[in-house]
């Protein structure tokens, strides 16, 4: 299968908050942020494979600097790494206050998407080339971030042995 440079992946957007956004302390609600992060990595996903693509795992949301309804919120997302089938997939958050124009990373995100062909099966993705100086240090990276994920997963496949289905007023 063929690469594909990061750049086909890449994907920005930017939107405004509103106050039906915010929580009590007047900023961007964090379940708002995770649903958008959400959004725009599986577009990326999907340019990248070309396929249809499920979320396999949130792996990091850092909420760095809060987002305020005097912000505007920039997101770019784009393909860093792949396996055979999964993507990981980088979202970065930029708060630009609109009254002054500072600019700040307010979130990061790693977020692995899998590749399903029509059958709904695992499919595989074209490898991933960077070529500016962040995608390169993503790349470099995403192996090490991939090889946590694998036995992140494994440790909560074992914890999840240990519970029940039963509902606890049974």
């Amino acid at each position: 299968m063929e690469s594909k440079y990061v750049y086909e992946s890449r994907v920005v957007r930017t939107s405004r908050i509103f106050p039906n956004d915010v929580n009590n302390h007047n900023t961007l609600f964090g379940g708002k942020l995770m649903s958008d992060v959400d959004m725009i990595a599986s577009i990326s996903a999907a340019k990248h494979s070309r396929k249809d693509c499920v979320t396999a795992s949130t792996d990091s949301v850092d909420f760095l600097n809060p987002i305020t309804p005097d912000d505007s919120v920039y997101f770019e997302s784009f393909v860093t790494w792949t396996g055979t089938s999964s993507m990981e997939v980088f979202v970065k958050i930029i708060a630009e206050n609109l009254r002054t124009g500072d600019r700040k990373i307010a979130a990061t995100s790693f977020i692995t998407f899998v590749a399903l062909d029509d059958d709904g099966k695992t499919s595989n993705v074209p490898a991933v080339i960077p070529q500016t100086e962040e995608e390169i240090k993503l790349h470099e990276s995403g192996k090490e971030r991939a090889e946590l994920r694998k036995a992140h997963r494994k440790a909560s496949k074992e914890l999840a042995g240990f519970f029940t289905t039963k509902k606890a007023w049974e």
